[in-house]
């Protein structure tokens, strides 16, 4: 006879099995895999060593330096430092905000925003003949859900940088609006940014 193993689940919480990542590009690259704690501790520090890292775990990440921009770490959050259990508190609090709001897995409603949100093209500058143009390139998918998490977290920070709002309500509802694709959100409006600049770039 045969026992049925429990389904494991993050945190004891939320059931990754279920989910399935529609965007083809993309499925090689979003790590679901169950773990009861999410803690790497930066063990994989090698080539495609971001494979093995679960996405949750790769947004709390994000959600710790979410003061850089660009080459620089222009603002200083002083919620967020390197603390772990802090900043995932910080992730685990949003997502329980997104169920409540949605009513669905909050992992599913992040994978959904991660897809919405990553863009396919972007531009890079050629020097050609002593003259530097842009050119349009198509984004690599590690580079697309690395982009697609920055933003969300970037959209997030700016909704409660010095404002009523929390980084916990903020961050909710960041993935919710990228999740339904709505214009509103920090991160689409960053792909259709990159897209349009990539089209006119062609």
């Amino acid at each position: 006879m045969t026992t049925q193993l429990p389904t494991f689940k993050i945190f004891d919480k939320y059931d990754l099995s279920e989910i399935k990542v529609e965007d083809p590009g993309l499925k090689a690259v979003i790590n679901l895999e169950p773990k009861l704690i999410l803690k790497s501790q930066g063990r994989n520090v090698q080539k495609f060593g971001q494979l093995k890292v679960n996405i949750v775990e790769r947004l709390m990440n994000k959600v710790a330096v979410a003061g850089h921009r660009g080459k620089k770490h222009r603002i200083i959050l002083g919620h967020t430092t390197g603390k772990y259990s802090k900043n995932m508190k910080i992730v685990l609090d949003a997502f329980e905000l997104v169920e409540k709001k949605t009513q669905k897995n909050p992992v599913a409603v992040l994978v959904k925003a991660i897809e919405n949100a990553a863009p396919r093209d972007e531009t890079t500058v050629i020097e050609y003949g002593g003259a530097r143009y842009p050119q349009a390139v198509d984004v690599s998918p590690i580079r697309r859900v690395n982009l697609a998490v920055k933003h969300i977290v970037h959209g997030a920070s700016d909704k409660a940088f010095n404002k009523k709002k929390t980084i916990t309500q903020g961050l909710a509802e960041e993935i919710i609006m990228a999740s339904e694709n709505n214009g509103e959100s920090f991160a689409i409006r960053k792909r259709n940014e990159s897209e349009k600049q990539a089209d006119s770039a062609r």
